[in-house]
């Protein structure tokens, strides 16, 4: 069976690639258990917490990433240095998740044989 990881590099805003790769990784947890989340790069920005996307006539999302315990994805990392270089604390997430170097992250998503990248 393949092990699936979900990479999420860009910002929420501006595409709705934050929004299709939530769905895909919600639809995937449906057939697959080996899934893993890696939130890198612009990418801590979907997990941001109190957006306010409908000032750009956005949907907001990030909220909807609570649901990633529900559908038991427990995998679910995010980068220490892109939280550091853009000076968001973890606790301004909307999720809890590990926060790993880049170095452990890494490692993590050499185990997952296919990535795609949202």
């Amino acid at each position: 069976m393949n092990r699936v990881a979900f990479i999420f590099r860009t910002p929420p805003h501006g595409s709705a690639s934050g929004r299709e790769g939530l769905d895909a990784v919600l639809a995937t947890s449906a057939l697959s258990e080996d899934i893993g989340v890696f939130f890198i790069d612009d990418g801590v920005y979907q997990l941001l917490f109190g957006q306010e996307p409908s000032l750009v006539l956005g949907r907001n999302h990030a909220p909807t990433f609570g649901l990633l315990e529900l559908y038991d994805v427990d995998n679910v990392y995010i980068s220490a240095e892109a939280l550091a270089e853009r000076g968001l604390p973890a606790e301004r997430l909307a999720i809890e998740a590990a926060v790993l170097s880049q170095h452990e992250l890494q490692q993590r998503l050499a185990d997952y044989n296919v990535r795609l990248s949202f």
